[in-house]
């Protein structure tokens, strides 16, 4: 028997509407996919790059942070290329229009800007002094720094179980720094430094990315312009105060020995991968939710561990740290838990 016209326009939308949770679906878990990648390749990489040792100058870490940043306004331009239906006229115009027309509104970039500029290149000096698996726990301390300007700048109300977590949090991240003779050894070890100015540089990376996070945010919802226009300011911005800390820190080096010296394609790899960090952040809070995205930060700390152990050989763990790692891993998890009230039942 055929079927009635308007029960095939019914087939057909049922039909579209399922094809398009599919393809959410597919492309929450992608994202997510490449969060967890991005991550621990990211951390391996920078830790192996800056530990390896080989002839010559090595590669400096502040010229990295300029060519990410670059890297990213080509991709973020590629992006609103292509949003604007691959029109290069469209696309000038959209860069005229929303960046520079608004100029006190490109301007209020600046600050969050040279606050992720500073981080970027603290994480350097992190990963200089710390093992992989100690700097991915000790970082989740970033949870807390972007709750508590969340709820100071944003006037957020957080939950029981998000205070509740913030608490397991901090336990665990002591827990993971408490000292054993192992980490003693490791640090005498240590040519780039002591773990105590690892230490250091994750805590200020962490309060600087808890502000510039909660700051960016209200930014966004303030302004309707897109995430990957924000992203072109801020690289703006960041490739500007990244070339002055070149300039101030280490420009007798780039005079002696060129801009480029050191890199070789691991190099490349780490500021690729970095460069790669914020597009897939904005991608996972397109596309997931919290509780999602606290797996993949959990699975990125678990993989980073067993690499470092494994592969890196710079980590032996103890059971106080594997305590204080489970203990942010749930953490995590709680933080993006949303007990959800439950529904009035329904009349027969």
């Amino acid at each position: 028997m055929l079927q009635k016209p308007q029960e095939l326009r019914e087939t057909e939308r049922v039909s579209l509407v399922d094809e398009d949770k599919t393809m959410s679906a597919n492309l929450k878990y992608l994202s997510l996919g490449i969060l967890v990648f991005q991550t621990t390749s990211l951390v391996l990489t920078m830790r192996y790059s800056r530990t390896l040792k080989e002839e010559g100058p090595r590669y400096l870490s502040s010229t990295a942070v300029v060519v990410a940043e670059l890297l990213k306004i080509m991709a973020c331009v590629l992006l609103v290329y292509k949003d604007s239906k691959c029109s290069l006229r469209a696309l000038n115009r959209i860069l005229h229009d929303e960046i520079l027309n608004k100029p006190m509104e490109t301007l209020k970039l600046a600050i969050p800007s040279g606050i992720y500029t500073l981080q970027n290149n603290l994480l350097y000096v992190a990963l200089s002094n710390l093992d992989a698996a100690t700097y991915q726990v000790t970082y989740q301390l970033k949870i807390l720094t972007t709750a508590l300007f969340s709820v100071s700048m944003l006037s957020k109300k957080l939950g029981v179980y998000q205070w509740l977590s913030l608490v397991i949090l901090m336990t665990g991240v002591a827990f993971v720094q408490w000292p054993s003779d192992s980490q003693e050894l490791d640090s005498k070890e240590l040519s780039a430094g002591s773990q105590f100015v690892g230490l250091m540089a994750v805590l200020t990376a962490c309060f600087s990315s808890g502000f510039a996070g909660v700051y960016f945010e209200k930014i966004l919802k303030e302004t309707k312009q897109s995430v990957w226009i924000r992203n072109i300011q801020l690289g703006f911005f960041g490739s500007i105060f990244g070339l002055m800390g070149v300039y101030i820190y280490d420009g007798e080096l780039v005079s002696k020995d060129g801009f480029f010296q050191g890199y070789n394609r691991l190099t490349w790899i780490v500021v690729v991968l970095q460069a790669l960090g914020g597009l897939v952040i904005a991608a996972v809070i397109k596309y997931a939710d919290n509780i999602l995205k606290g797996f993949a930060t959990s699975l990125s700390i678990i993989l980073s561990t067993l690499i470092s152990y494994f592969w890196l050989q710079d980590f032996v763990p103890t059971s106080v740290f594997f305590l204080g790692a489970i203990l942010v891993i749930a953490a995590t998890f709680l933080y993006g838990y949303d007990p959800k009230p439950a529904g009035n039942p329904t009349k027969a």
